[in-house]
């Protein structure tokens, strides 16, 4: 995890407002503390066994200057999800874009249960990769509808190297130290705005 502040964060800001704006997503800047925004960014890799992947929350501090934090997580399944997949019509992985506020602060469920950013408020899309080779496809197949798609942490308590089975499409983080910093910045911004979570998933091209 990276804590960026000054003009070098406040230069990231203006770079993401811009590709924001761009391809006509929110950027949230009413100049008051912890108005966060939420932005991932995948990498061109076709990978996933690894969390090569990057969370941005963007925001102003108590002192409405800019601060920058950044995440190592994966947006992608890991690779034995694909292999066995859990819902008979393929691995769901997350379709780049952004979901206005639909996710809040919940429980995560399956086998280690935690309070996380979950899918609750709203449909995302996905989609569908059924070959079952370990490798991440985005096909043309996709489908909108609640599927659980969370943001949360994986089930050790240090960092994990290697994805493997902590993602069956949800977007993952590489450690739990740093998911439970990530989680006390959305309560704050929850106490002030609200329990809804703005979530934009961008691709390396989108930044270029």
């Amino acid at each position: 995890m990276a804590i960026i502040k000054g003009m070098h964060a406040r230069l990231i800001a203006e770079k993401m407002e811009k590709v924001m704006k761009k391809l006509n997503y929110a950027f949230f800047d009413n100049n008051k503390p912890y108005n966060l925004n939420l932005i991932s960014v995948r990498n061109k890799s076709g990978s996933s066994d690894k969390f090569d992947d990057v969370l941005y929350v963007v925001y102003r501090d108590e002192d409405k200057d800019w601060e920058v934090r950044s995440y190592e997580i994966t947006t992608e399944p890991g690779p034995r999800i694909l292999r066995k997949p859990i819902n008979k019509k393929g691995t769901a992985i997350l379709v780049p874009g952004q979901y206005r506020g639909t996710y809040k602060i919940d429980t995560h469920g399956g086998k280690f249960r935690h309070v996380a950013l979950c899918q609750r408020n709203g449909k995302v899309w996905v989609f569908r990769d059924t070959d079952k080779d370990g490798k991440p496809d985005e096909k043309l197949v996709m489908e909108e509808g609640m599927f659980g798609i969370n943001i949360h942490r994986h089930a050790r308590v240090d960092e994990k190297e290697y994805v493997l089975g902590s993602s069956a499409g949800c977007q993952v983080f590489k450690g739990s130290k740093q998911f439970a910093l990530f989680m006390e910045l959305c309560n704050r911004s929850a106490d002030i705005y609200g329990n809804s979570f703005t979530y934009t998933l961008l691709e390396e091209k989108n930044l270029t």
